[in-house]
Parts: C-alpha cells; structure tokens; sequence
C-alpha cells in the first residue's frame, strides 16, 4: 500500500471511529475517550520514562500510565453516576490520596536502581498534568449540569482538525516565513493564518447547526484552539526532538502515534474550559 493511501485509509477509519464514539451516547463518548487518553500517556511515558527492557521497567510505565489516568476515570465516574458519595467527598480524597501514591514512585526509584529516578519521577507527574487532566476537563464542558452534549468537544475537535488541516495546505502551497525553525522546520507563518481562517469558518459552521454557543463564543473558542493548539503541536515536537524521535509512536499507519494527532486538542483543552465555564 503506497504512502498516501496508507494515509487516506487510516484517516478515514480514525474520522469514522471518532464520530461514532462521539455522538452516540455517554458511554461510548466517555470510552472513546478514555482510551485516547491512555494510549496517549503510554506513548509519552514510552518516549520519557526510562526503559531498558526489565520487568521492573514495564512496571514502572504501567504504574505511570494508571497514574496519569486516573483523574479521567474518576470524573467520569462522577459525570455518569457511578458513585454514591458526593462529589465534593470523592474528589477531596482523591486529591488527598493523590500525595501518598506519588510519593510511593519515590520508593519504588529508591529500589529501582535507575541513572535518573528524579526524572522518572518527574515524567510521571507531568504526564498527570499534561495529559490526564487536560481529558478529564473535556468531561467537565462535555457533562456540565450533569447533562450529556457532545457538541462542544465535536467543536473543538473539528475546530482542531481544521486548523491542522488550512496550516498543511496553505503552508505546503506558499508557506516561506518559519514560525520556529528551532523546534519544527517545515512549520510557516502563512501556514499558520491558513490554519486561523479555516478554524474560524468551522466555528461559523458550527453557530449554524449548533445553538450551545453564539456566533461570537464560537469564535471565541475557535482562536483559543488555533493559538493553544498550534503551541500544543509545537510543544510535542519540541519533546520529540529533545528525545530523538519523530513520532510518538505507530499506532495510526501513515499518521505516526495518537499523540501527534491529539497534541493540539489536548494542549487547548485547559483554556477551552476556563473560557467555557468562567469567562463567557
């Protein structure tokens, strides 16, 4: 299968699964996304954590990995009614519970052995940080009232898709000003207006069909990604080259790893939500 076909057919089936999971119910949103969210934190643990093929190696990204995710699983906990404790309960103690556990990969490095266990450690409560939590917000706008609507995450996710999109083809077309030449070459200034105006035509798009937001949130929220999600791309490049690697990993043929492909949603999706919950 030749390179561009392998691309068309793996974007296809990934835009087919992402809407499926999207718009068919709670359960299916809250699984779609759970796994993104953890083959995410695999891939960035696989690109940080150190690893040299030992039992006690595979334990410690396992470890990382539940770690990182466990804030999404204890929103949507929460957001689907899984629980009888009161919200306010559940998440004190978890943050309270949050102490002990990471001070037990402390332990666990003091008998590991390892050339870096501060940065083990440290790429391990980033990962929380740069990953698990930026998934448990899109639950927090996803659910708020307790009430299930996807719209704002299909938004924000096609708003993404766009501005990745418009950057490619006006950057590949006419592109000639590097944005940052230093952490991504092929990135352009006039790439990145293309990315801004289709991100903008999307949020038009979506006021049309959607009546969550005006027009004028809408395009609010579509700025807020194209910014924070063009950082986000540029800030996992920017890991990726500090690790010696251009892809995060495999799992997409033609497409690299599901972190190169949710960088910039992931990256937008704290400014997304304070604007959604606190500022509009």
């Amino acid at each position: 299968m030749s390179g561009l076909l392998q691309r068309a057919v793996t974007a296809l089936f990934f835009v087919v699964v992402m809407l499926g999971g999207l718009m068919t119910g709670k359960y299916s949103f809250v699984a779609l996304f759970g796994i993104i969210s953890l083959l995410c934190l695999w891939e960035y643990l696989g690109m940080t954590l150190e690893n040299h093929g030992s039992p006690k190696d595979l334990f410690r990204k396992v470890m990382a990995t539940l770690f990182g995710l466990s804030p999404f699983v204890l929103m949507a906990l929460l957001k689907l009614e899984w629980t009888v404790v009161e919200s306010f309960h559940v998440l004190s103690g978890a943050i309270l519970l949050s102490f002990p556990v990471l001070f037990c990969f402390f332990i666990f490095e003091l008998f590991a052995a390892c050339k870096k266990p501060f940065a083990n450690v440290g790429y391990t409560l980033l990962g929380l940080f740069y990953i698990g939590i930026p998934y448990t917000m899109l639950l927090l706008i996803t659910f708020e009232n307790q009430t299930f609507n996807p719209h704002l995450a299909l938004g924000i996710l096609l708003m993404t898709w766009a501005n990745d999109t418009g950057a490619y083809l006006v950057g590949s077309q006419i592109g000639k000003t590097p944005l940052l030449p230093r952490i991504s070459p092929k990135k352009t200034w006039e790439g990145t207006l293309g990315g801004f105006a289709l991100g903008l035509f999307v949020a038009y798009l979506m006021s049309l069909f959607f009546e969550e937001l005006r027009l004028q949130e809408w395009l609010i929220v579509a700025i807020i990604v194209v910014v924070f999600g063009s950082i986000g791309d540029l800030v996992e490049s920017m890991l990726k080259r500090s690790r010696g690697l251009k892809d995060s990993g495999n799992l997409l043929p033609g497409h690299g790893g599901f972190l190169d492909r949710f960088d910039a949603f992931l990256f937008c999706l704290p400014f997304v939500t304070a604007y959604l919950l606190f500022f509009r």
